[in-house]
């Protein structure tokens, strides 16, 4: 199947169905690599995709080895009556990378829409593209950040871990800067569900850190909102991008699969301190 593609923005490539009926599996996974080391993002989009999980992890398998949870292969990201963390509320998710408080840090994120909410409902997934970020950065946005590291503590139902993180790090194949942050959710709002431990060593301004960090996290050159479809699968880079969520309007039927895909060989975790 020939493929073309567009731009989603600073960074992304959205690749469409050319017809009804094409079925994801007729994507060369090869070429879909190329496309993916320049983009770290691809969005597939009308395609016939999965009817169960068994189908969706095989589709994971042909990108590498799925990274195993106590709950199995796939995420199911959908709102929870009583939610105990913020991943299964409708709020916000701050900007994070994933596998930060596992052993290992999985290579790719890859997501499944069953059914997206309506454009009026919010929802999207957010990204920016950290390799871009320090690029556009300027020398006294580089200084601030410098020297600085992240001390994180997060419990939930799957673990209870530490990790201490440098903001500025290297890839760990590709060797460019990226920046490892996972971003604290705002102080004063009282419905955001388990709010993470939080500290940043090595600065004495951490206000201004965390300012000019969410200055340039959110900047229109470093940053895509994906506003998901129904049938959706979208694959990113977990070593480059951080990602979060946008809220969405309560009983929106807003449901996501996810799998995690470690790389070849799986990184394990450099910044995990303690894990439960």
């Amino acid at each position: 199947m020939k493929i073309t593609y567009k731009n989603l923005g600073p960074f992304g490539a959205l690749i469409e169905a050319s017809k009804s009926g094409e079925n994801i599996l007729d994507l060369n996974i090869d070429h879909l690599r190329e496309i993916f080391d320049q983009e770290h993002l691809i969005a597939l989009r009308g395609f016939k995709t999965f009817s169960n999980n068994d189908e969706f992890c095989d589709y994971c398998e042909l990108w590498g080895e799925i990274s195993l949870w106590p709950f199995g292969k796939v995420l199911e990201l959908i709102e929870q009556k009583n939610p105990e963390d913020h991943i299964f509320d409708h709020n916000y998710v701050p900007m994070h990378w994933d596998g930060m408080y596992r052993p290992q840090v999985p290579e790719l994120q890859i997501f499944h829409c069953v059914n997206a909410p309506s454009t009026n409902q919010g929802g999207r997934t957010t990204f920016s593209n950290t390799k871009l970020l320090l690029e556009h950065a300027s020398q006294k946005e580089r200084d601030l950040w410098s020297n600085v590291t992240g001390v994180y503590e997060r419990k939930m139902e799957f673990y209870h871990s530490k990790t201490v993180a440098p903001l500025i790090t290297s890839h760990p194949t590709k060797g460019f800067p990226v920046l490892r942050y996972s971003e604290p959710p705002k102080a004063d709002d009282p419905s955001f569900i388990n709010h993470p431990n939080f500290e940043l060593q090595g600065t004495h301004h951490s206000a201004d850190v965390i300012a000019s960090l969410e200055k340039a996290l959110y900047a229109k050159e470093n940053f895509y909102a994906h506003a998901w479809q129904s049938g959706d699968v979208v694959i990113t880079d977990n070593h480059t991008l951080l990602h979060g969520r946008e809220a969405f309007s309560s009983g929106a039927p807003r449901h996501l699969q996810r799998v995690h895909v470690l790389g070849k060989p799986a990184l394990n975790n450099p910044h995990l301190v303690s894990h439960l």
